[in-house]
């Protein structure tokens, strides 16, 4: 029996592996061509400098709060009386509404009425070229400092055993109630020694004290709670405080006189 003998069609492989090389030196081709354009481009952005953000816009600072002058009282003063010798005490405090002094910023946050500062100012600058170091630790309080300052003083004396009552009167004596202190009319400063800055008796040794208890009246100024005083002022002796009364300071010196018995309250 014949075998028959059957012939295979030819292969595409080699076919398809010529395109597949002709496409890929197409596409190789190509690429070189994009590469030279888009490098001498890249080339340039790296060498352009770069944009220099606009500064932000800020508002300037606002400059840190003063305290706004206040207008002072329009209360009409009493007969004989005029401002500098304005009585506030226990049995005279200030009246209701009273505005407050027109005031002039010290240091240390510290202010007075603008009426007797050039008249402090002497004073603190003669007793400093004496070679003395005076410090300046109370001034002008307001409502709310005061009543702060008195709602203490009272919680010192409940502790030691007083009831409310014999509390609120010891503390009276050292510290004035809302509206009786003359720190409020913006008159009175404490002042101390830089080297003893106790608010005490010792207070009157010290080189500070010695120089001004001989020479306030000569600025207008008075030590306003003596020694032997507290009957009348109702305060306890303060060899640290100073009220300015203005001309009246000679006489009240002179008299041996607290400001009380000056004015005949």
């Amino acid at each position: 029996m014949r075998t028959a003998v059957r012939r295979h069609a030819p292969s595409p492989l080699p076919v398809l592996l010529f395109l597949a090389v002709l496409l890929f030196s197409a596409g190789l081709a190509a690429g070189w061509a994009g590469a030279s354009a888009i490098q001498p481009a890249a080339r340039r952005n790296l060498g352009a400098p770069k944009p220099v953000p606009a500064p932000v816009q800020t508002a300037p600072p606002e400059p840190p709060p003063t305290a706004s002058p206040v207008p002072p009282a329009d209360k009409p003063a009493p007969a004989g009386e005029d401002w500098p010798l304005l009585l506030v005490n226990g049995e005279h405090p200030l009246p209701e509404g009273f505005p407050g002094p027109e005031l002039t910023q010290l240091k240390n946050g510290h202010a007075v009425d603008s009426r007797a500062y050039p008249a402090l100012q002497r004073m603190m600058d003669d007793c400093r070229a004496a070679g003395l170091q005076p410090v300046i630790c109370s001034s002008w309080r307001s409502w709310d400092t005061q009543e702060r300052l008195f709602a203490a003083e009272v919680e010192h004396w409940l502790a030691r055993g007083y009831i409310r009552q014999e509390a609120e009167e010891q503390a009276a004596r050292w510290v004035a109630r809302p509206g009786a202190s003359e720190h409020q009319t913006g008159l009175a400063v404490d002042i101390v020694d830089l080297s003893y800055q106790l608010l005490d008796e010792g207070q009157e040794d010290t080189p500070v004290q010695r120089w001004l208890m001989a020479h306030c009246v000569e600025y207008g100024f008075i030590l306003r709670y003596p020694t032997d005083k507290g009957a009348v002022t109702g305060v306890g002796y303060e060899p640290w405080h100073y009220r300015y009364v203005g001309e009246a300071a000679r006489a009240i010196l002179a008299g041996g006189l607290c400001l009380e018995e000056y004015l005949g309250a």
